[in-house]
């Protein structure tokens, strides 16, 4: 089942806007898609969330 953007809150507190959340889901969901790893997909977003975060 793919992540949504709400889910993005329960992952990392990083994820504070919309555009962040929708991000987090994106990578999460593509991730997943080529990797069928959870778990990696969550630490990817993350990372992502994380780095885009600090440009705001």
């Amino acid at each position: 089942m793919p992540w949504t953007p709400d889910d993005a809150e329960r992952h990392t507190h990083k994820a504070t806007t919309k555009q962040l959340q929708a991000l987090w889901a994106k990578v999460a969901n593509d991730c997943l898609e080529r990797t069928g790893d959870e778990g990696r997909a969550v630490r990817e977003a993350n990372a992502v969330v994380a780095r885009n975060s600090d440009v705001d």
